[in-house]
């Protein structure tokens, strides 16, 4: 299945996608702060362990989400939608 510009939604599909964007932003963002932080205080009291690099890992991911529901935002906005 191939991804189509965002120029050729629909209004109510950009609307849609650019919630469900934001929402899994947010959560994957929230998740990875609190990974880290849980994976930060079982190092100090375990020793190291290799999971600390899954938020890491993770990082890229929050970035292509955050500036795709910013590029449906934008679109948005052009299309003056609410």
């Amino acid at each position: 299945m191939k991804n189509k510009p965002i120029t050729e939604y629909a209004d109510t599909e950009l609307i849609s996608n650019e919630k469900k964007l934001k929402v899994m932003s947010i959560m994957l963002g929230t998740f990875m702060i609190l990974m880290f932080f849980v994976m930060i205080a079982l190092t100090l009291k375990k020793g190291f362990t290799p999971l600390i690099t899954v938020p890491i890992c993770l990082f890229p991911l929050l970035v292509i989400n955050i500036t795709t529901w910013k590029k449906f935002k934008k679109e948005k906005e052009r299309r003056n939608l609410p």
